[in-house]
């Protein structure tokens, strides 16, 4: 079955709304190729892989030319790899930055945290200059300033690399707004940061928006000081009136016993590759859990494996291990949000490329083995860059006027218009983003601006939900329409949809 191409989006602040594709006709064709409700593409399973903590040029800055030094996976590219936006040799070697970038090894996977606060990381930006990241990112227990300059190529993250050989991936796209994991998670699901109660909490919540990291208030595992909820409606609303299936999917999720009061206890752990003790679940890692009507407080498993993605006891929130579950039942949701366990997801400090490079191969894997690949795309994205170097600034799309501000001078990002919710200045810091599927475009590097909302968009076209209003980046953002090739033919994609690699190395396997 042959479908026109989707339109590319040229300018990230136009609404355009994905084609139609053809209308009823070509949604009930969609619908039959695989059980769900008809998609405005061949895509039936969108899996977010939501990781953490890394800038665009912390991982790719050198793409696709890798070092290949002995006793270390090998990167080659193909002779048709195109270039991306990344450290040029007067970056590398003359770089306005205090100190010059230095390529990491696979013997250097456990680094210090990076400081990312929203308004350090501005300042850091200084006014696009981008050349304050040693004063302004580096890390408060970092020995080294300069480390926050530092990247990893193919051969340590040898597995992005790969992915990104075989399939689609972008070299400009950003956070929605400067700042932490909670900005960055809660931009994905809702496009929107403004609404939090209490509205101002120091470091964290300035004018009723989120800046930092205040846990959630409904969530029973980890509940402390600095805590927030969000009003408003996330795209689990839009996705429940559809009768969509869905879920977030968390390593840690599932409660290891309950306290003296009877509240869930989340105490699972596991070592990391540095040796680690590090705990599974982290709760300013869950958005969906700031929502009254998304939240599952007491971390309540699903009555059955027919319930997940649907609503019942655990309203749509689980353990990661219910995604495998699903999976394997021929039961994946249409939308699966999958976040590893804390020593899995990449944030510096407690987690490491190599640690992550398991996790992504392993799920990957996973999928590709199922009958349901035929019709799954995979995108991964982070929810914030830890304040690694990153030489591009993107337009500034959303600004803001209050004293958390830095960018354009003392509480300032330009100049907010009048109505605007403050402290969402924006776009924030270069991520990166792939898409790993049978409809992603072979080796191929989107250069046209998207933002965390993006994926929200994606959803919302894809599924038909409409729009969030309030002010969502999701009317705003550009379209991952780009990353794809619905014209692709089954003959076509045979032989090419899957690539298997080895968990340990993210060299290519002979599956």
């Amino acid at each position: 079955m042959s479908l026109p191409r989707l339109v590319k989006l040229a300018v990230v602040a136009a609404t355009i709304l994905l084609p139609t594709l053809g209308g009823q006709a070509v949604a009930q064709r969609n619908a039959d190729a695989d059980s769900g409700p008809p998609t405005a593409t061949p895509i039936k399973h969108l899996v977010i892989i939501f990781q953490e903590n890394v800038s665009f040029d912390h991982y790719f800055a050198t793409y696709p030319r890798a070092t290949n030094p002995a006793d270390e996976p090998r990167f080659v590219a193909a002779d048709s790899t195109p270039s991306v936006n990344g450290l040029d040799e007067a970056l590398l070697t003359e770089n306005p930055n205090a100190a010059n970038p230095k390529r990491l090894d696979r013997s250097q996977p456990i680094t210090c945290d990076m400081d990312h606060d929203y308004t350090n990381e501005q300042r850091a930006f200084d006014h696009g200059l981008m050349d304050k990241f040693v004063e302004f990112a580096a890390g408060g227990s970092c020995i080294d300033k300069s480390l926050v300059m530092d990247y990893y190529d193919g051969n340590t993250v040898t597995a992005l690399w790969n992915y990104a050989q075989h399939f689609a991936m972008s070299d400009n796209s950003f956070s929605d707004t400067f700042g932490p994991s909670t900005p960055g998670a809660l931009n994905m699901i809702a496009g929107q940061t403004h609404g939090a109660t209490p509205a101002a909490i120091p470091g964290s919540v300035s004018n009723a928006t989120i800046t930092g990291d205040p846990r959630p208030a409904l969530d029973q595992c980890f509940k402390g000081k600095g805590t927030v909820t969000m009003s408003g409606k996330n795209v689990g609303d839009l996705l429940n009136a559809s009768k969509v299936s869905w879920g977030w999917f968390q390593g840690g999720f599932r409660p290891t016993g309950t306290d003296t009061n009877g509240s869930a206890v989340c105490g699972s752990t596991h070592r990391n590759v540095g040796g680690a003790t590090v705990t599974d679940y982290i709760p300013h890692h869950e958005p969906f859990q700031y929502f009254p009507q998304t939240a599952n407080p007491a971390h309540t498993p699903p009555a059955s494996v027919d319930e997940i993605g649907h609503d019942g006891p655990a309203n749509h929130q689980y353990d990661l291990a219910h995604f495998f579950t699903a999976a394997d039942a021929g039961k994946l949701p249409a939308v699966s949000y999958v976040k590893a366990a804390a020593y899995q997801d990449g944030h510096a400090g407690y987690s490491d490329p190599l640690d992550e490079q398991t996790f992504l191969v392993e799920t990957i894997n996973h999928l590709e083995h199922l009958p349901s690949w035929r019709s799954t795309a995979v995108i991964i994205l982070y929810d914030d860059s830890d304040g690694w170097y990153d030489h591009v600034m993107g337009p500034i799309l959303t600004q803001s006027t209050d004293a958390a501000d830095a960018l354009t001078g003392a509480g300032m990002c330009g100049v907010a218009r009048a109505g605007a919710f403050l402290d969402r200045c924006g776009l924030g810091p270069r991520q990166p983003l792939l898409v790993v599927s049978p409809f992603a475009k072979r080796n191929f590097v989107d250069h046209s601006v998207t933002a965390q909302a993006s994926t929200l968009r994606f959803i919302e076209d894809n599924w038909s939900l409409g729009r969030l209003g309030n002010q969502s980046f999701d009317a705003r953002d550009g379209t991952l329409a780009n990353l794809f090739d619905f014209e692709l033919s089954r003959g076509d994609r045979e032989g090419a949809d899957r690539l298997f690699l080895d968990p340990s190395t993210g060299e290519p396997t002979h599956e």
